[in-house]
């Protein structure tokens, strides 16, 4: 009989904030196939919670020790030998997981998928950090972006041009190491270069880190500060709501 594949998000890095469904399914998973970027607070754990066999296929920039096609055939070969599959990804696995394409590939060959939600960074670093998303009189719009596309692709499905003159909070999904660019594209196309600006590293961890600024030097004082991937950055009038509450720490 074929089995069944879990695509579960593990949320944004504290254990504490997997959900009691994805737990539960750990416990008792044939295999459990976890990402990198799961949080190493997670993986440390995975061991004394899941009976079945640990994968880590984790892809990190210059370390593919799984490339996706990979995946995507072990995911497939496990499942049709019967096994229960959690395919366990950071965030959300529908937020920039790759979680879509995987379960595409996975339907088109007759496996049984289930998606498990977790929270996404996009909402838990902005949270952690003492920032709201929304709040009247300030935003009332949210747009999620990447930093981070397929570099295999012919151009940009990101219109930062768009994106400078949409009111509200903007929030940046792994695009420190291009904030610079991403910044003075926002500044040329007409977002104030004095929109608040906040990055956040390793959210909802002890080591979470944050760094304020502005939209014209929120890219120098992260890279001052020695800010590195994973991290969030938010940009809006938002950054500023609670000043009591987030403040600066790097």
């Amino acid at each position: 009989m074929a089995g069944k594949v879990y695509l579960a998000g593990a949320g944004p890095g504290d254990p504490e904030l997997m959900s009691i469904k994805v737990r539960n399914l750990l416990e008792i998973a044939d295999t459990v196939m976890h990402d990198a970027l799961i949080g190493e607070e997670i993986t440390d754990t995975l061991p004394n919670i899941c009976s079945g066999e640990l994968i880590n296929c984790g892809k990190r920039k210059g370390d593919h020790s799984y490339t996706q096609e990979d995946i995507n055939d072990l995911l497939v070969e496990e499942a049709s030998s019967g096994k229960m599959v959690v395919r366990l990804k950071g965030g959300d696995p529908f937020v920039f997981g790759r979680g879509g394409e995987e379960m595409s590939f996975l339907k088109r060959r007759g496996i049984e998928v289930e998606v498990v939600s977790g929270i996404t960074s996009a909402i838990a670093a902005p949270a952690a950090a003492g920032i709201p998303l929304t709040q009247r009189k300030v935003a009332s719009q949210v747009t999620l972006v990447t930093g981070h596309e397929d570099p295999t692709k012919e151009g940009s499905d990101v219109n930062w041009g768009d994106l400078a003159k949409i009111n509200g909070t903007l929030v940046i999904l792994m695009g420190i190491t291009k904030l610079g660019p991403i910044s003075e594209e926002l500044m040329e196309n007409g977002r104030s270069p004095s929109t608040p600006a906040a990055t956040i590293e390793k959210a909802t961890l002890r080591e979470q880190r944050i760094v304020k600024g502005e939209l014209k030097d929120i890219a120098s004082r992260v890279e001052k500060a020695g800010i590195r991937p994973p991290g969030t950055t938010v940009m809006g009038e938002v950054v500023n709501a609670i000043p009591e509450f987030g403040s600066e720490e790097h």
